[in-house]
């Protein structure tokens, strides 16, 4: 059986496969001879060390940080052609332009290296981060390395070598047509090492203007693939990107290299294991304007005659 390559890692190989393959839940059985998620730290020892990736973000132990600015992007705007491709247990894009992210206490700049993303069954919840226990149907991952490396693999051996975007989708009654070119792509990607073009398309094309980008959760972890190198600085949006029913099921439709659907396509959450996962300050704005009506509406009920 082949070696199933990390969404992160591609194009570059930096870890061979060792015994059997590693595999997503929904790919194990009997018969699949593949290593689940509870095993993947027998195809890299990496997997089972104490800075994993995805977690839980349980809101109410976060902290505030000041630091967490708003970020600065550059040439998130340009429109670029592109490879998408089913690589075997994601939909991958390639990004051969020059985009980067600053600001936002990052420390340095990171260039935008490629995307995917990470899914459910039908639509069914399969982001990889949890909010308080809630899983979306569908999570974005961006993935920048430090402007400074020119390999993935040197961006690697850095704790804080690689920047990763993450944006969660709900479900929405209406369509996202900016993602229509994206959707009907995936009908030429349907089995693995299925590649098509992605034509005209931007970074802020997948994110609509009503993901307020000031208000986001921050942690030190990992890739969330085999070999789960813990050299990542997550950013994990709050605000979640619509897409209606069909548009989130479309990717459901993509198959594994067995030939069974592409679903479920997600790592479970790992232990924080004492990590502080720390808020920005628009995050705490938003935090606080909602205490602040329900104080006032509870003042109103307290003083209206009963």
């Amino acid at each position: 059986m082949r070696c199933l390559l990390s969404a992160y890692l591609l194009p570059l190989i930096l870890h061979s496969c060792s015994g059997a393959d590693w595999c997503y839940q929904t790919q194990v059985s009997c018969e699949s001879h593949c290593k689940g998620p509870d095993r993947w730290s027998e195809v890299s020892a990496d997997c089972g060390k104490n800075r994993q990736s995805p977690i839980n973000i349980v809101t109410k132990k976060t902290k505030l940080d000041e630091r967490l600015t708003p970020f600065k992007f550059t040439g998130y705007q340009t429109v670029f052609d592109s490879t998408m491709k089913n690589n075997g247990h994601s939909v991958q894009v390639s990004i051969p332009i020059t985009a980067t992210v600053s600001g936002g206490n990052l420390g340095e700049t990171y260039k935008a290296v490629q995307f995917h993303l990470h899914w459910g069954t039908n639509g069914g919840p399969g982001s990889e981060h949890t909010v308080d226990g809630e899983q979306y149907p569908m999570e974005l991952h961006i993935v920048h390395m430090k402007q400074r490396y020119n390999r993935l693999e040197d961006a690697l051996r850095d704790p804080s070598g690689i920047a990763v975007l993450g944006f969660f989708y709900e479900e929405s009654s209406s369509s996202n047509r900016k993602y229509d070119l994206f959707t009907h792509g995936l009908r030429s990607i349907q089995n693995t090492n299925g590649n098509t073009t992605l034509r005209k398309i931007s970074l802020n094309q997948l994110i609509p203007p009503e993901v307020n980008m000031t208000n986001y959760y921050r942690y030190d972890g990992s890739l969330t693939t085999p070999g789960c190198t813990e050299a990542v600085v997550w950013t994990v949006f709050e605000n979640p990107i619509p897409l209606d029913r069909e548009q989130l099921r479309a990717f459901s439709t993509l198959k594994f290299h067995d030939g069974n659907p592409m679903v479920g396509t997600f790592r479970p959450v790992q232990p924080r294991n004492g990590r502080v996962v720390y808020r920005s300050s628009g995050a705490a704005v938003a935090a606080s304007a909602v205490l602040i009506l329900a104080s006032i509406s509870a003042a109103l009920g307290l003083s209206r005659p009963h």
